[in-house]
């Protein structure tokens, strides 16, 4: 019966976790200029989809980054 009571436990614990980990997601901002060849997320300066910047570190092109964390990576708020 230990074991049972036990593996509830160890259960109840790992839901609850996993349930409350999008609460403590941070918030995202644009980041544009960071973005490597073909990892942009979304539209770019000649394209209208995720995944199809053409050259690294484009100033068009963005990449999501957890907020108030693009300027110290180096990159703009704004497009250019």
């Amino acid at each position: 019966m230990n074991k049972q009571i036990l593996a509830a436990s160890a259960l109840t614990a790992i839901l609850g976790v996993t349930l409350a980990a999008p609460a403590f997601a941070a918030e995202q901002e644009k980041c544009y200029g960071i973005a490597k060849a073909g990892q942009n997320d979304c539209k770019g300066n000649s394209h209208s989809c995720a995944g199809q910047a053409s050259k690294d570190n484009d100033p068009k092109e963005f990449k999501a980054v957890a907020a108030g964390t693009c300027t110290k990576m180096g990159g703009m708020l704004k497009d250019m």
